[in-house]
């Protein structure tokens, strides 16, 4: 997920929100300094999650995400959860893109992003490594900074395709893994853990131990067919991938159903809109457009619960179309809370870090999630009957 701009040509290139520092520096602005005495909020589901990390300058918001997700998973099923290396699920990613980067001529998204649907195939594919035996800092820093090793990765992917000797080699993928393994760090074959001795493939299955096929991926897209399969058509679906289509209000019953059995959810959403706040940890969708709104209803956006704009089907399609809703970020929904008003809103789970009113925190509401979700990662046992039979 990430910000993306379209050349001319058919190759999409990731230019702004790949990285984190980048993207909140974009929502700088949609702050209030008195957001948390404006807001009271009161949990009323606050499942199990694991601690919040800080995904620093890359864009492997769906890696943290997803990877949390399964640690809560992990939690939900009694277990002791491991502290998951998002890093070898996004270098994982890095060389299965590359190989359809190269197969499409260079056709298709190159760059950080990525779907929470990849972290459970990578999980099936090649299985899991502890952060402590991989932490993906390879290279001087003590916090993700992808910048240079995607410039490189770049470069070497689009000399690859140009086919100067009239026929590609086997090669090429060797050399793209050299430049991972400078970076991220070389995998190891087999590793320690807890006195132990297992593969990446051997420690997905008897540690963490869920099956990556009770997970299915959601999405909401009003001119499609409802209640079937359906293209995910973001810029980062790098694989292609298909997700199960969802009425617009059954994105919140699906939600719902799923926390009140104990079941956290994979959230992938637009967060680039003024209307949310990660400073404050606020996200709603005021009655007003923003566009539109007076210089005193700007400065008090944040300074307490207001009302909400109806959200359709309709206006929902229509944001899709007209860009007003992209693929930038996907976070984790771990419960719900209401404000001093009675309105719910979700508990959200973030990988910028802490600094922020609530701790890596946000709270974000219903009419939100309608409108600017993307897609849902959550165990098919948490989806209603009604909506889901697979």
């Amino acid at each position: 997920m990430k910000k993306l701009f379209i050349t001319a040509t058919a190759v999409v290139i990731s230019v702004t929100a790949q990285a984190q520092d980048e993207l909140i520096k974009s929502l700088d602005g949609n702050t209030s300094l008195s957001a948390k005495e404006g807001f009271m909020f009161k949990p009323l589901i606050n499942l199990e999650r694991t601690s919040v990390k800080n995904q620093g300058s890359s864009g492997t918001c769906w890696s943290y995400s997803g990877n949390s997700f399964i640690e809560s998973e992990m939690l939900r099923e009694g277990k002791t959860p491991v502290d998951i290396s998002e890093i070898y699920t996004a270098r994982c990613v890095y060389i299965e893109k590359a190989k359809n980067y190269v197969r499409m001529h260079g056709n298709v998204s190159w760059g950080d992003g990525g779907e929470l649907h990849d972290v459970m195939n990578i999980y099936k594919k090649y299985g899991a490594l502890p952060q402590e035996v991989y932490t993906g800092l390879n290279y001087g820093t003590d916090i993700n900074r992808f910048g240079e090793m995607q410039a490189i990765l770049k470069g070497m992917l689009d000399g690859i395709i140009q086919n100067k000797n009239g026929n590609l080699t086997p090669n090429w993928i060797t050399a793209f893994t050299a430049v991972l393994d400078s970076y991220l760090g070389q995998v190891p074959e087999s590793f320690t853990y807890n006195g132990k001795t297992y593969t990446p493939q051997s420690f997905a299955q008897e540690v963490i131990g869920i099956n990556a096929n009770d997970y299915v991926e959601l999405t909401s897209i009003p001119d499609e067919p409802l209640y079937q399969d359906v293209f995910l058509a973001v810029p980062d679906n790098w694989s292609f991938d298909y997700a199960y289509n969802i009425s617009t209000t059954d994105l919140i019953s699906t939600i719902d159903n799923a926390l009140d059995k104990g079941y956290t959810v994979g959230w992938a959403a637009d967060v680039s809109e003024k209307y949310f706040s990660w400073k404050n940890g606020v996200a709603y969708v005021p009655e007003t457009e923003y566009a539109k709104m007076s210089a005193e209803e700007k400065e008090s956006l944040f300074s307490g619960p207001k009302d909400e704009l109806t959200i359709t089907a309709e206006l929902r399609q229509q944001a899709f179309d007209n860009y007003s809703t992209t693929d930038d970020h996907a976070m984790q929904i771990v419960g719900k809370a209401k404000d001093q008003n009675n309105k719910e809103y979700y508990i959200v789970k973030n990988s910028w870090g802490t600094k922020n009113d609530y701790e890596g925190y946000l709270y974000v509401t219903k009419n939100y999630v309608m409108y600017k979700t993307t897609a849902l990662l959550l165990n098919k046992a948490g989806i209603p009957k009604n909506i889901y039979k697979g």
